[in-house]
């Protein structure tokens, strides 16, 4: 197995490598924006933030601060490591993102607090941390929202 070369934070960064493992959640003030076509789907400074050793921040959105008339849910579950999830598509107007969410009815013990909050991959969505676009995490099955305080190398590169 070959070592990653982890890239040394800069000042106000920090290195996914410095993340936990197993993944930790961790409750944020900052501004989490998910937007597709002109509308915004999601707003919040209430969000959760899902740490994992390798990867950028996956967020989870309380439902509250979701406009859930733009989800459609989508048919299937698959089992992950924190319980099983439940996928839905983003449809505004003539734009639709199949498998652009997913929630967790019933998480595993020790991930209680993302119970019904959204995350969102942001491959094919426009979604903001503070201001600032996300990139994708690499791969479709991961959903981290990269950004400029954040330094990797990320999996799935």
């Amino acid at each position: 197995m070959t070592e990653v070369e982890r890239i040394e934070p800069g000042p106000g960064q920090e290195s996914v490598w410095d993340y936990p493992t197993p993944p930790q959640i961790e409750e944020t003030d900052k501004h989490i924006q998910v937007k597709l076509n002109g509308a915004t789907i999601a707003d919040t400074r209430r969000a959760i933030r899902l740490l994992e050793t390798g990867h950028p921040p996956t967020w989870y959105i309380p439902p509250d601060d979701v406009l859930l008339e733009y989800l459609i849910p989508r048919f299937g579950t698959t089992t992950e490591w924190m319980g099983e999830a439940n996928y839905y598509s983003v449809w505004v107007e003539e734009a639709q993102v199949h498998t652009a969410v997913w929630t967790y009815r019933l998480p595993k013990p020790g991930y209680e607090a993302i119970q019904h909050y959204f995350a969102f991959y942001p491959q094919e969505l426009e979604c903001y941390v503070n201001g600032e676009r996300t990139r994708a995490q690499t791969g479709n099955f991961y959903g981290g929202w990269i950004t400029d305080d954040v330094v990797g190398p990320f999996k799935g590169e």
